[in-house]
């Protein structure tokens, strides 16, 4: 077949990758420099056409018969066939040839949504290939009304880049570009984002520019300046984002295609402290601002993943910032975690689960702010004083917390029943943006650990490695426990992860739960917009503290949370639990209602001497009163 001719005259969307245009054909154009020679090879043709190169290792071609659907990868120097580094779509894998898509032929329905922020937003964070037994797109979808009539109004979809296997977290991927095949077509994907916003829901993807995957990953046969050794890294080679722009741009054009291209409503950044550039401004306000461009007219949610706590990616740029809008919060989970269990092992040493750690969660955000941390023995965190809460996502289970533990148990499989109901109280009535993952919300049965479906000599690397990562927990080193640690790699793992969602009504009370919570944060006046404010906040006794909104105009709303046994609160010394001037506390809701499992509630009388049940939380409204509620 005769070479068709390179052409500038095409206006482009990204800079590389396969392109299908309105008139027909495909603009086909990749960075190789180390190559001296590219052709496109369509294996449903057999047609090969060379490739002309650019100035600065580019190379570019038209294929004029390209068609939607149809394959095509590049033969580097005459030798080895390779997929599309820019790829959008890999049906048969990232070992196999790419495919062109078309990401105009699905017809849009949400021409009035007009985006996102995280204010009054309840978040979901849902691994597609097991929330549901399908494990697809199409599958999700379908559930997308009944989350949505909970309260869910944003869910985090984990990783869902092209990586090789059948089963997997995400965070390996290898074509960034490239939705997961397993999990159905670009098109379903498509599908899933119109759906959810025809529903009221935001959709927003976990992406990881932190490293790529170890199966898969050609992009050092295209250039080996997109890695480099210069930085340490927790999973792999380091991006070399102070390299050639080239590299920088394959990352920064890849968040604003999942806007553009499928309409996602923002970004979550995994494990930002590994994406490493000494450069200004740094990749990742580069990645934020693209995002935002892309976005155009509609608002976008931005959010961060960052260990050791560094505020400023969530500043603007013009203070050095990076422009990010919320961050992940492991010190909620944490002292929660430590709150309800009584475990400090590893990472939990620092955290005692207390009251006044409760509430500096909810006042503040993260408890670590620049003090010493044993664990790390260095100090941890930066200031986030003048944060509001909305900018901090809480939980009490996440996909890692769940799994980094022997057999990925659910908090409510180790830990006290009216404990974390009072827990799930804090989390959903406090002032942080809450997110559940995914299953949480009706106690399931199904565990969440870590899976991988790697060839052989990888999975049994992953394998020791994972029994390497969890041995920081001294009591996961008991030889008994080490033998029965279920194995990454095998479908036995990954299938047994996938939730039951009948479990809704055959676990009656925790669904109730959390859907009245929900209901409670989403109608309540006040508590429908907790992440504007920052609540007082006051300790009662061990274990037991409330949490107060004062709010002039819609009337003040009271916490109470009682991890411990019944206090006797007299003389009951706290102002923050006085009503307000001529109101009364009027009980509104408690944990120990006997619909969620509880034992009831006895009489109570907040405003005179008081006993507040043990291991319980309650929520009180304000009312107005009469003169009788006046002090004297």
């Amino acid at each position: 077949m005769t070479r068709a001719p390179a052409t500038t005259s095409i206006a482009r969307r990204l800079s590389t990758g396969a392109e299908l245009q309105p008139g027909g054909g495909a603009d086909v154009r990749v960075w190789a420099p180390a190559c001296s020679r590219l052709e496109l090879v369509r294996p449903d043709t057999n047609a090969v056409l060379p490739m002309e190169r650019e100035a600065g290792g580019h190379f570019r071609v038209i294929d004029r018969d390209a068609k939607a659907g149809e394959r095509y990868w590049f033969r580097l120097d005459g030798e080895r066939l390779r997929p599309d580094p820019a790829s959008r779509w890999q049906p048969d894998g990232p070992h196999q040839p790419s495919a062109y898509v078309d990401p105009f032929a699905f017809a849009w329905t949400d021409g009035q949504w007009s985006g996102t922020d995280a204010i009054g937003k309840v978040a979901y964070e849902m691994h597609v290939g097991t929330f549901t037994t399908e494990g697809t797109w199409r599958a999700a979808m379908a559930q997308l009304d009944e989350l949505a009539r909970i309260g869910v109004n944003l869910i985090e979809m984990m990783p869902i880049a092209e990586f090789p296997g059948r089963f997997g977290w995400g965070y390996d991927g290898v074509d960034l570009y490239a939705p997961l095949h397993v999990y159905g077509t670009p098109d379903d994907l498509r599908a899933f984002v119109d759906r959810a916003h025809a529903l009221g829901v935001a959709v927003i993807l976990d992406v990881v520019y932190n490293h790529l995957g170890p199966d898969g990953n050609y992009l050092h046969e295209f250039s080996p300046d997109y890695f480099t050794d210069k930085y340490e890294n927790d999973w792999g080679q380091a991006i070399n984002f102070e390299g050639p722009p080239e590299v920088r741009r394959h990352f920064v054009e890849n968040g604003a295609y999942w806007i553009e291209e499928y309409h996602f409503d923002g970004l979550r950044l995994d494990a930002t402290q590994d994406i490493k550039d000494a450069s200004r401004p740094h990749v990742i306000a580069d990645v934020v601002a693209a995002a935002r461009a892309a976005a155009g007219e509609r608002s976008i949610v931005i959010v961060a993943e960052n260990e050791p706590q560094e505020t400023w990616i969530v500043k603007p740029r013009e203070v050095g910032g990076y422009g990010a809008d919320a961050l992940w919060n492991d010190d909620a989970h944490h002292t929660a975690a430590v709150a309800l269990t009584g475990r400090r092992e590893a990472y939990y040493r620092d955290y005692q689960g207390s009251a006044q750690e409760l509430i500096s969660c909810a006042r503040f955000g993260y408890l670590y702010q620049g003090q010493w941390y044993a664990w790390q023995q260095k100090r941890r965190g930066t200031p986030a004083l003048d944060l509001l809460p909305h900018r901090f996502f809480a939980y009490l289970e996440n996909h890692d917390q769940v799994a980094n533990s022997a057999y990925g148990r659910r908090m409510h499989q180790i830990g006290s029943p009216s404990r974390l109901r009072a827990l799930t109280a804090w989390l959903l009535l406090g002032p942080s943006t809450p997110l559940l993952f995914q299953g949480q919300e009706f106690s399931s049965s199904a565990p969440f650990q870590y899976f991988a479906d790697h060839k052989p000599e990888l999975s049994d690397a992953v394998r020791k490695g994972r029994i390497e990562f969890l041995a920081q927990f001294p009591s996961i080193t008991d030889e008994r426990v080490v033998r029965t640690l279920p194995s990454p790699g095998e479908a036995a793992t990954f299938e047994r992860c996938k939730l039951d969602l009948g479990e809704r009504e055959r676990h009656p009370e925790a669904y109730a739960l959390h859907c009245d919570l929900l209901a409670l944060r989403r109608h309540d006046p006040v508590l429908s917009r907790a992440g504007l404010y920052r609540p007082e906040g006051a300790v009662l006794g061990a274990g037991a503290f409330l949490l107060r909104y004062i709010d002039w105009e819609r009337g003040d709303r009271l916490v109470i949370v009682n991890l411990e046994c019944d206090l006797d609160f007299t003389p009951a010394k706290e102002p923050l639990i006085a009503p307000p001037y001529g109101s009364r506390w009027k009980l509104a809701w408690s944990s120990e209602s006997p619909e969620y499992g509880g034992q009831g509630t006895p009489p109570l009388t907040i405003d005179e001497a008081a006993i507040i049940p043990g291991a319980c939380a309650l929520f009180f409204v304000s009312e107005q009163g009469d003169e009788s509620d006046q002090a004297d």
